[in-house]
């Protein structure tokens, strides 16, 4: 059996809602839908670009938390509040990712937990052996 290891952001919410920011078995690390939000302050308000900037930032600090780096990233889902804003979030993500280039889809959704919000990112990495 795999050992299980569970990255906590320290978020309060994380033991209400019952997860983790990310999670790793093997060489597999997933963080959850991760969002400009650290308390009750939101990086870059109005700007989807900035909220990218921090959302990849947070990503970043999960993954080196679980051993990886975004060089071990195969997957990224973006959810987005404005599709039309599609350009300023690829722009952001593109230059983290702009080399390494991993599946990836950005969706429009409704809404996200916070009105504020405009982008909320997933990750999949594998760390290679």
């Amino acid at each position: 059996m795999q050992k299980r290891q569970l990255i906590s952001s320290g978020a309060p919410w994380e033991p209400i809602v019952g997860y983790s920011r990310a999670v790793r078995v093997g060489n597999v690390v997933e963080v959850a839908g991760t969002t400009a939000q650290d308390g009750d302050v939101i990086t870059g308000e109005g700007d989807v670009y900035i909220q990218t900037r921090r959302v990849l930032e947070k990503i970043g600090d999960a993954l080196a938390a679980a051993g990886a780096s975004f060089a071990d990233v195969v997957r990224t889902r973006i959810f987005v509040t404005d599709i039309s804003q599609w350009e300023a979030v690829g722009r952001a993500h593109g230059e983290v990712f702009r080399d390494i280039r991993p599946a990836s889809s950005m969706l429009e959704v409704k809404a996200l937990i916070d009105a504020r919000l405009l982008v909320e990112i997933e990750a999949t990495a594998i760390i290679a052996s």
